[in-house]
């Protein structure tokens, strides 16, 4: 999607972006008469809510999507982009102390330190005008994410002083302040739009504020109980207030689920979806942050590895093809007429001869007009997720001395990279990949009406109420029909539900976060569990080892990088990653 902000100069927002750590953004950063030009006032704004560009891509897919059922990062032979593990590392629930995805924090803080003085600027001493409403939203988005992901976190509800540390507020109390901050914008007179339209588009609104509160209230029994004793029963008192807030946003007429499920992802995709409620706002030809790699690219092979080319033209550049489906998530993918089906993968794409003469017609994933179609050539030749010798499948340092390099010599990890399935669901332009290094055009999804109605469908199966009426199997069917599924029929239980938001928002930002409710965060995926011990060298006789550690409720939240503790002096690790 094009982007539709009218930013500061790119040096203008990077001030801001300075060592996070200390948080040394400029406090008096404030004019002596502020700018009465709506166009300065809306790149101010703009530059607070760009940080969530910088901060939510790769790091972020790689450090909190992977921890999820849905994909695990590979490692196809030695050497093959094993890369400190950083793919395998959260996958396997295995994050430590030095893994760069454990730095997302940092820009957390530097959004709220960046946002806080522009808040302070335009909102007055008090920091309450109803101008800096949406200034407001995306810090308490910002502190959401560190609260959900770290537990415990900074209330920084004013700009930090120069040589001032801050300290990191009880999870409990950092939920309740959110919750403070977004009912009261939610409840200002002039302040969150309510339009949807080119004007609001992926910035702060008084929708996004209300389906921020929805994800606050349908998480509230985790984030105020101790994080190791959470289970799929736990009590939530918050049941009623998000239906409340579920039925808000039904209500207002602007958000649908929409005919046709692809088309929400295509890279032409963009205000005109009106099941976005919010969304990342990219645009490869301006921002040249890497924000849009996500798993766009990383579950497709190297060209070089296959013929026809993958993706239906010549693409020389890295492909890491490390991202695999598990095949639990697979599964999922079941439901007879379901449009869904058609992003997972599997099997041979292309029908070709030993020449690699194509013998049948390349699957085409999509067509937008003015476009060339996008087909997808061999990229999963092989339906099986039986991984064979010479190749790393999410096992970490452990494996690496039992590769076997004549077998990957022979091709071996050929094969294995050729194996399991992968997710189609943002597929990319030609020009994304030669004109614009890999940065995609498809706007990032965050919040969603479907996921508003499948919240509230959790809610009542939990015991809340809905003053509307509405059954379990109503709003799940709604969800359903965009995409052609079949209705529900007879028992739905949580376990029904949790597969139905998998094949709904695979590959969005969410799945840790549902799974970690529903008690299902230490299940056993994929080879998260365990890893392969060989008994002998030839490699054909081989054991499971259940690997330590993985299943400590403790890794519900994600440990801090060494480097900001040993800024933050007053900090504590996270119980669980002691010794690491």
């Amino acid at each position: 999607m094009k982007s539709v902000f009218k930013y500061l100069s790119l040096g203008a927002v990077l001030a801001g972006m300075a060592s996070c750590t200390d948080l040394d953004t400029e406090i008096n950063n404030r004019y002596t008469e502020l700018p009465d030009n709506p166009i300065a006032v809306e790149g101010e704004f703009n530059g607070c809510y760009y940080y969530l560009h910088g901060w939510f891509g790769r790091d972020f897919n790689e450090g909190v999507v992977n921890q999820g059922d849905e994909v695990m990062g590979c490692c196809f032979g030695v050497g093959n982009y094993f890369d400190d593990g950083r793919y395998l590392a959260a996958s396997i629930h295995s994050l430590d102390l030095d893994n760069w995805r454990t730095r997302i924090i940092e820009g957390c803080l530097q959004g709220v330190n960046y946002t806080n003085t522009k808040i302070l600027a335009y909102g007055g001493e008090d920091m309450n005008d109803p101008v800096v409403a949406p200034l407001r939203a995306i810090r308490a988005y910002y502190t959401f994410w560190m609260m959900e992901l770290y537990g415990d976190a900074p209330i920084m509800a004013r700009p930090v002083e120069e040589g001032k540390s801050i300290d990191r507020s009880p999870r409990k109390e950092v939920a309740e302040w959110i919750e403070s901050e977004l009912l009261e914008i939610l409840g200002q007179e002039g302040g969150l739009s309510k339009a949807n339209d080119l004007s609001t588009y992926g910035k702060p609104n008084y929708w996004m504020a209300a389906a921020l509160l929805v994800k606050l209230y349908l998480n509230w029994g985790v984030y105020t109980n101790d994080i190791t004793t959470v289970t799929g029963d736990t009590p939530n008192e918050k049941l009623n207030e998000c239906i409340k807030w579920c039925n808000v946003i039904q209500d207002c007429g602007i958000f649908e689920v929409g005919q046709g499920y692809r088309k929400k992802f295509y890279p032409d995709n963009g205000v005109h979806i009106k099941d976005f409620i919010y969304a990342l706002n990219v645009d490869p030809q301006t921002q040249k942050d890497g924000t849009t790699t996500w798993y766009r690219w990383f579950g497709f092979k190297k060209d070089g590895l296959c013929r026809p080319y993958c993706l239906g033209w010549e693409n020389p550049k890295s492909v890491a093809g490390q991202t695999v489906l598990t095949k639990e998530a697979v599964a999922r993918f079941n439901l007879p007429g379901d449009e869904r089906n058609k992003i997972i993968l599997q099997g041979p794409q292309y029908a070709f001869d030993k020449n690699y003469e194509v013998t049948d017609q390349p699957v085409y994933i999509y067509t937008v007009p003015g476009n060339e179609k996008t087909k997808v050539g061999q990229l999963t030749y092989h339906t099986d997720f039986d991984f064979d010798d010479g190749s790393i499948y999410s096992l970490g340092d452990e494996a690496l001395p039992k590769a076997n390099k004549a077998n990957i010599e022979k091709g071996i990890a050929l094969l294995n990279i050729q194996k399991g399935a992968r997710c189609f669901k943002y597929p990319p332009r030609e020009e994304d990949y030669t004109l614009w290094d890999r940065q995609q055009a498809n706007d990032g999804p965050i919040f969603r009406y479907a996921d508003i109605l499948l919240t509230k469908a959790e809610c009542i199966m939990r015991g809340g109420t809905d003053p509307k009426g509405q059954t379990v199997a109503e709003l799940v069917n709604e969800v359903r029909r965009c995409s052609g599924a079949p209705d529900v029929t007879g028992d739905f239980t949580m376990k029904d539900l949790m597969d139905e938001r998998s094949r709904e928002f695979i590959l969005e930002p969410w799945r840790r976060n549902d799974l970690i409710r529903a008690g299902m965060f230490e299940d056993d995926w994929g080879e998260k569990n365990r890893y392969k011990v060989w008994d002998n060298e030839e490699h054909t006789q081989f054991h499971w080892v259940e690997r330590e550690g993985v299943k400590d409720p403790n890794r519900r939240l994600m440990p801090i990088h060494r480097g900001i503790l040993e800024t933050n002096l007053n900090w504590k690790q996270n119980p669980g990653y002691a010794g690491l």
